[in-house]
């Protein structure tokens, strides 16, 4: 069939190739917004205090994954407070008493609190095992208060919704990483040391029953 003026028309019908690109092009826009719905839509792992990872005394980084399963007992330790001797014995006694397989202390020195804690992270540990002969780890110096923060121990203070006022706050954390309540320094050890021992004494019970 001519057009007018004697020239031929061209096919109307599409080029295979351009329609097989588009639909190429098609599936695979699909194919990403499946992917991004299914990333955005998976339930993200809550955090509990064990998700974190922290510096210990000599600078190394440390998950405290490693103390799941675990009762922990968070504590922001002081070198030249009034409280410093009898927390440091009570807390290595209640140590030695329910751990190690089940149970342990964490200290964190924090410097925030007065001139309590003037020296380095390892300075602070090797006071508290020479003058008290505490085995339980030791970590970094760190910040409870303001923009600096340590991410492990605020976790702590707000799950409790308690940020502490001085040295000792003592944090009890579940085997499963959940923070169940907080005690103030001048609060009685043997007090911690009932509720330690009943969580203690479960986690004992499971592993037996899982024989």
């Amino acid at each position: 069939m001519e057009a007018l003026g004697g020239y031929p028309t061209k096919p109307s019908s599409s080029k295979p190739g351009v329609s097989l690109t588009l639909l190429l092009t098609s599936a695979f826009c699909m194919a990403s917004l499946y992917l991004l719905h299914t990333k955005l839509s998976k339930p993200r792992k809550s955090k509990d205090f064990y998700t974190f990872q922290v510096t210990d005394s000599r600078g190394r980084f440390v998950s405290l994954e490693k103390f799941r399963g675990k009762v922990s007992l968070a504590v922001n330790v002081a070198s030249h407070s009034e409280q410093t001797e009898q927390n440091y014995r009570n807390l290595q006694e209640l140590h030695r008493d329910l751990g190690t397989a089940h149970f342990t202390v964490l200290a964190f020195p924090c410097s925030q609190y007065g001139e309590t804690e003037t020296g380095t992270s390892r300075e602070a540990e090797a006071f508290a095992r020479s003058n008290y002969g505490v085995t339980f780890p030791f970590f970094n110096k760190i910040k409870i208060m303001g923009s600096e923060a340590e991410p492990a121990f605020k976790f702590l203070t707000d799950s409790v919704k308690r940020i502490p006022k001085w040295n000792f706050w003592k944090f009890l954390v579940s085997a499963e990483g959940q923070v169940l309540r907080v005690w103030k320094p001048e609060e009685p050890i043997e007090e911690i040391r009932k509720e330690v021992a009943v969580l203690v004494r479960e986690i004992i019970l499971k592993k037996r029953h899982e024989l």
